[in-house]
């Protein structure tokens, strides 16, 4: 995705000489150099937001970031403690304070469990569980001081804890990631901090995997449309915002009504 492309998703507002550092929020958005992070997190940059994003292997989608979001860019691995804990203090070394997190971080894999492999269930647990308990940890310090925002993603279908035929390993990790976010929710809640979970529907975009161009999924979608990533990313612009202060624990799923 070419600069001006990402530009076109929500151009980021430019700094008037002599900000102050707390004239404007700090938002941190991991996993956010593509998809549906990429467009959180220019959304985040065109409400005034001082966003910084974050890259683990996708270099080239990093450097065209960079254009745009420089000199807020980040390389972290949070599969690694360490990592997430370097990556905040940079970011509050940048910029002095951390008020939104979101975190954009996910794996996906798809098919039938007879065909789903030990190393993908450990893979979407590390990728979409464990990332999340680094981060969280490495936040909660940040996020207590300003009593800001962290929003999980999940996936549409949560609430039910139905089967899944073609993404249970994915499906189970995002489940175990909500249970965690609620309960981390309920912690953080006495230091003012709010936390809480976005879960998508079918989005297609660039880096989506095929399955959100499947006909049968598309075809049981009760508003008869995909969703966009603008509509993802402006859900998620509410969820840290003030117009959602009371709202704690909760997952707000933008599907278009698929699998409710």
């Amino acid at each position: 995705m070419a600069p001006q492309e990402i530009q076109s998703l929500g151009t980021p507002r430019p700094e008037p000489e002599g900000t102050s550092p707390a004239a404007s929020p700090v938002t941190l958005v991991t996993g956010s150099v593509r998809g549906l992070g990429l467009a959180v997190a220019c959304a985040c940059a065109e409400r005034g937001d001082r966003t910084h994003i974050v890259w683990r292997g996708s270099a080239g989608a990093a450097s065209e970031a960079e254009a745009v979001f420089a000199p807020r860019v980040h390389r972290a691995d949070l599969t690694r403690s360490a990592d997430a804990k370097k990556l905040v203090g940079d970011v509050i070394a940048r910029d002095g304070r951390l008020d939104h997190v979101v975190h954009c971080v996910g794996a996906y894999t798809s098919g039938p469990l007879v065909e789903t492999s030990f190393d993908d269930w450990r893979r979407m647990f590390e990728s979409n569980l464990e990332t999340s308990l680094h981060l969280a940890a490495g936040v909660r310090d940040a996020l207590r001081a300003s009593c800001g925002t962290l929003v999980f993603f999940g996936c549409a279908g949560l609430e039910g804890l139905g089967g899944r035929r073609q993404a249970a390993a994915y499906a189970a990790a995002k489940s175990a990631l909500l249970v965690f976010a609620r309960s981390l929710a309920l912690e953080e809640a006495t230091h003012g901090v709010r936390v809480n979970m976005l879960s998508p529907g079918i989005v297609p975009h660039q880096d989506a995997h095929p399955d959100t161009e499947s006909p049968k999924r598309l075809a049981s979608i009760p508003l008869g449309r995909v969703g966009t990533p603008a509509e993802i990313a402006e859900a998620c612009l509410w969820l840290s915002s003030p117009k959602s202060s009371y709202t704690l624990g909760q997952n707000l799923t933008v599907s278009g009504g698929w699998l409710i």
